[in-house]
């Protein structure tokens, strides 16, 4: 198939699917609305005839929409970023226990100013989270630069994700109990709740920052090449790695502040759309990449919260039922190819 065909039916796609599943996700709850009242509703018809569903719609469903698109697209970028960083398909934000990080200062942060009767801001969760998640990033850096292996050094990776888990447990057991309820259902992973001002502030945050990655397109296909073409090339490789892994760490704060730890996006997205593109050229994985990524969040959403309703499921466990088995093939694959070449 052309190139350029193959490229436009997968954003076409990618498009098609995002926009069915937000229209299956508006209708799809507790209390049904139809796609004409929908309509009605967003065009400012019916607000006043049902205020009831026009709120659901509003307030409740569609800020939740929001931000799994938008988190989604934000926590698959970032993994591609970690991909494309480490040279390794398995690498990401939660292997690596980038989000673990995160959820640890946050989950400290959190505790400390509700047991003193403060209001966490958006801006000191996303602060919070960025800290947690460039002191993992840290430790995973140090440990590269001893361990050669990348095997080995995701080994690492999930070791500091367990350690930083088991600190959070351990926080979590001295909180008060009026606050473990709020901290166990944001470190399980969840969109609900989320608000327009959310929205807002995760908008700008992400938008931001994927301008800084379309910016870095041409150094990091020079990179995929081998650092000694990007310095060819006039790479400069010590700054173009900061920016990669600033890019990457605020993306995966951005999510973890305002949904909690999601797994496996980050690693399965990047991989699916580099298998259906059939290319790795940064100027289109990146933008494939957040599509995807705000795909497979509203669909996992999607069955968080109506394969057992009204009990909702955390978001990281339907995550991780969709994306272990690619991550799984994804290494499967890559073993018989070295093989091959061997």
């Amino acid at each position: 198939m052309n190139v350029k065909r193959r490229t436009a039916l997968v954003f076409s796609g990618l498009v098609l699917l995002l926009l069915l599943l937000i229209l299956v996700n508006l209708r799809t709850g507790s209390v049904t609305i139809t796609g004409a009242q929908i309509l009605r509703i967003l065009s400012g018809r019916e607000g006043a005839d049902d205020p009831m569903a026009a709120n659901i719609l509003l307030q409740i469903r569609l800020p939740r929409i929001c931000s799994a698109v938008i988190l989604g697209g934000a926590l698959a970028v970032s993994g591609y970023l970690l991909q494309t960083f480490f040279r390794n398909p398995i690498a990401g934000p939660f292997v690596l226990g980038i989000s673990s990080g995160a959820k640890l200062v946050v989950a400290f942060v959190m505790i400390w100013c509700l047991g003193r009767g403060i209001h966490v801001s958006a801006a000191g969760m996303i602060a919070a989270a960025f800290a947690g998640s460039m002191i993992s990033m840290g430790l995973v850096l140090a440990f590269s630069l001893k361990v050669r292996s990348m095997s080995m050094l995701v080994v690492c990776g999930v070791m500091i994700s367990y350690i930083c888990s088991a600190a959070t447990d351990f926080a979590v057991t001295f909180a008060d109990d009026s606050n473990i309820v709020n901290l166990h259902n944001w470190s399980m992973g969840s969109f609900s709740g989320s608000t327009w001002d959310n929205v807002r502030i995760m908008a700008l945050v992400t938008a931001a920052a994927m301008v800084c990655v379309f910016w870095l397109s041409k150094p990091m296909g020079a990179w995929q090449l081998g650092e000694a073409y990007a310095i060819n090339l006039g790479v400069r490789i010590p700054l173009f790695k900061a920016a990669l892994i600033l890019l990457s760490s605020i993306l995966s704060a951005c999510v973890t502040a305002f949904a909690g730890p999601i797994s496996f996006v980050g690693i399965a997205v990047p991989q699916l759309v580099k298998l259906a593109l059939g290319s790795a050229k940064p100027i289109l994985m990146t933008p494939a990449c957040f599509l995807g990524g705000a795909v497979f969040c509203l669909f996992s959403d999607l069955m968080a919260r109506s394969l057992f309703s009204p009990t909702e499921l955390s978001i990281s466990s339907v995550t991780a039922i969709f994306g272990a088995p690619v991550v799984i093939l994804m290494m499967i694959r890559g073993r018989q190819m070295k093989e091959r070449r061997g």
